[in-house]
């Protein structure tokens, strides 16, 4: 086969692509948008360092993949407070008091957990490394209460703990953090 017959069917194949893309978007449903709605607590501050290193700990995690969407957020509001907020905002009537929901096989769409910061930090230690982000485990002290809620379509999953430790300060911080991401 020449050059020019395999130019030419190269670009009949990508012409028939395009063209069964352009009909499948006409024929699909409108009913939800393609990109995620981030819901911000009032008055929460975006923490532009937490969130750009989360981006960067997924591509050196899952290199040659997209950082998904992702944000970081803090309060000086009660975890309780944000987490209402966030649970009526995704439609959930109550959080569960844990993940096991009352035994139920199905877990629940909110639930509390807790954990503890040192060990939390040690885990992502390795990660951290490869980032080149010098931090002080030592001073990640403390136990905290987290409450995680479910995404929903075109909404990402909601985690909010309080308190947090900021790796890129080395300090624990009371207050209440928020992290959307799918």
């Amino acid at each position: 086969m020449s050059k020019v017959s395999r130019a030419l069917v190269v670009a009949l194949l990508v012409a028939a692509a395009i063209a069964g893309c352009r009909k499948e978007n006409k024929e699909a449903p409108a009913a939800e948008p393609d990109t995620f709605t981030f819901t911000v607590y009032p008055g929460a501050r975006y923490l532009a360092e937490l969130t750009e290193l989360a981006k960067q700990a997924h591509v050196v995690s899952k290199p040659g993949e997209l950082a998904p969407p992702t944000a970081f957020y803090d309060t000086e509001a009660t975890l309780d407070a944000v987490a209402s907020f966030y649970a009526k905002a995704y439609g959930i009537q109550t959080i569960a008091p844990d993940a096991s929901n009352n035994l139920s096989p199905t877990k629940p769409p909110a639930y509390y957990r807790n954990g503890d910061l040192q060990n939390d930090v040690k885990s992502i230690e390795g990660l951290l490394q490869k980032l080149k982000v010098k931090t002080d485990i030592s001073k990640a002290q403390g136990k905290y209460r987290a409450v995680e809620i479910d995404a929903k379509p075109n909404r990402p999953r909601v985690t909010i703990q309080r308190p947090y430790f900021d790796v890129t300060k080395s300090q624990v911080v009371d207050r209440t953090i928020i992290l959307m991401a799918p």
